[in-house]
């Protein structure tokens, strides 16, 4: 059977600040195009589809991230050295340099200090009733994360905003990128103090990876990149997923009746808002051979953009996509990734949005919107940046 030449095209700018605010109307009009859409704006083979999307992060030989996961040659360069942009050997050797932190036996030494943070982040909450869903959402991954990647106490007010701005970094050059890119710059130079003047926290992964460097196992250059790849990640998607459960649950006050009545549900309950609300909008991938993609010709060099977001509401995948229900076994979402390349935090993201839930559904009957939500603009993290909530204390 011959390969189709003869692509779909998508013209409107998926990274508009219209689209970023309003993602899922475009999703569903790009999986109706087909399983490989070319966007004409970037000039990339979008892949709405959850069986392509699957397909090509579990072929990192035919689908490389060594050349940059992003959709501008800036932020392609500036990232070699770091996890996310590497492959084969090479990325198996820096993942493993931290990969005894994040194992399930690492997690559940730190499991009784996460639950009591997020009892207290509750308390706290409830206490107030009327709150920012982002501000309770900020609160746990910004006590546990910093500590655990080895960040020095002065300068962590920066974080949050650097972090937002090493993703935004990863998307077309357009003025969303522009506007964050001195923040983006910021973090780096902030990670080269650390690892220069030696003040990771001693215990750390900031501190593993100088003891690394000191060994030969990694260069110095590495430690900053390394840093900042297990930082950016941990606090973006992780406040994405606690505050979109906390939208989600405010919408639909029968989910949060069920959780009350099962609280065993809460793991299901955690994937199903990570399918339904995806914390990264997109990545890309480069072909490194000509080959084929659902009976598509993909040329060598290619750029293809993985869309995590309209894969995990895929109809042909999913029944009722749209609809939020945590009875659903949802559990090969894509949200984390897949693959060699699947998030090295998910344990811990997990951990702490499951620590929020439950501390959570022990002391609030029900969650309320007082107002409107207002979503971030970020060229790849979905994420409200801010949603006015009443909870009504059990």
């Amino acid at each position: 059977m011959p390969l189709r030449t003869d692509i779909p095209v998508y013209r409107p700018d998926l990274y508009s600040a219209s689209a970023i605010r309003d993602t899922y109307p475009h999703y569903a009009a790009l999986r109706e195009l087909g399983p490989v859409v070319w966007l004409s704006k970037h000039k990339v083979y979008a892949l709405p589809r959850y069986a392509e999307c699957r397909q090509v992060l579990l072929d990192d030989d035919t689908f490389a991230s060594s050349g940059g996961v992003g959709l501008n040659p800036v932020a392609n360069r500036v990232g070699q050295g770091t996890t996310l942009f590497s492959d084969g050997e090479d990325h198996a050797r820096r993942r493993s340099l931290l990969a005894h932190r994040l194992t399930p036996r690492a997690l559940r030494t730190m499991k009784d200090t996460v639950d009591q943070q997020a009892a207290a982040v509750a308390e706290d909450a409830v206490a107030r009733r009327t709150v920012d869903a982002v501000e309770v959402a900020t609160a746990l991954p910004m006590s546990v994360v910093p500590d655990l990647v080895g960040w020095p106490q002065q300068g962590r007010e920066h974080l949050l905003r650097w972090a937002g701005a090493t993703f935004d970094a990863l998307g077309p050059l357009n003025c969303q990128a522009a506007r964050t890119l001195p923040a983006s710059l910021g973090m780096m130079r902030y990670a080269r103090a650390v690892v220069r003047d030696r003040s990771a926290l001693d215990g750390s992964m900031g501190h593993d990876l100088l003891l690394a460097a000191d060994e030969g196992r990694i260069m110095p250059a590495e430690c900053a990149t390394m840093m900042i790849d297990y930082l950016a990640p941990s606090l973006d998607t992780t406040i994405s997923a606690i505050s979109s459960a906390l939208y989600l649950f405010a919408l639909h006050p029968e989910q949060w009746r069920l959780l009350k009545a099962d609280p065993d549900l809460v793991p299901k309950a955690v994937n199903e808002v990570v399918r339904h609300q995806s914390p990264i909008r997109a990545f890309s991938r480069t072909a490194t051979r000509d080959t084929e993609l659902a009976g598509t010709a993909i040329p060598k060099g290619s750029r293809l953009l993985v869309l995590y977001g309209s894969a995990n509401r895929d109809p042909l995948e999913w029944d009722d996509p749209d609809t939020f229900d945590i009875r659903r076994d949802a559990a090969r979402q894509l949200g984390f990734g897949q693959g060699t390349h699947g998030c090295a935090g998910q344990g811990l993201a997990r951990m702490e949005t499951s620590a929020i839930l439950r501390a959570l559904v022990e002391r609030v009957d029900r969650i309320e919107t007082t107002g409107p939500p207002e979503w971030a603009l970020n060229n790849v993290i979905h994420r409200l940046e801010r949603l006015p909530l009443e909870l009504i204390p059990a």
